[in-house]
């Protein structure tokens, strides 16, 4: 199994071939590809290449399958006795990718 560690937007990721992530929102459409540059590892079996702090040379490439949300959170703050109580929501955006290749120049 080949597979690749990446970062996007300051969090790492597992990509494996023919798999999908859910990074932070980027901005592409759906159906455009994508190509990320930032790989941290890279397995091939046994064969492992550990980036000082990336591989060079390599890429993982992608398709954009368009933005998606998370579950919402909800957020309810409440202090008794003083009349307290604020209910807010948060649903994170997210661009789901499917990972077609990892490449090794």
């Amino acid at each position: 199994m080949k597979y690749a560690i990446i970062e996007s937007g300051g969090k790492q990721y597992k990509a494996v071939e023919g798999g999908f992530i859910e990074v932070d929102v980027l901005p592409v459409e759906a159906g455009q590809p994508v190509e990320l540059e930032m790989v941290l590892l890279v397995a091939d079996g046994e064969k492992v290449q550990v980036g000082t702090p990336v591989v060079a040379g390599a890429r993982v490439l992608a398709t954009s399958m368009g933005q998606v949300k998370a579950d919402k959170l909800v957020v309810f703050k409440y202090s008794p006795k003083k009349r307290i109580r604020t209910k807010t929501g948060h649903r994170q955006q997210y661009t789901r990718l499917k990972i077609e290749s990892i490449v090794m120049e």
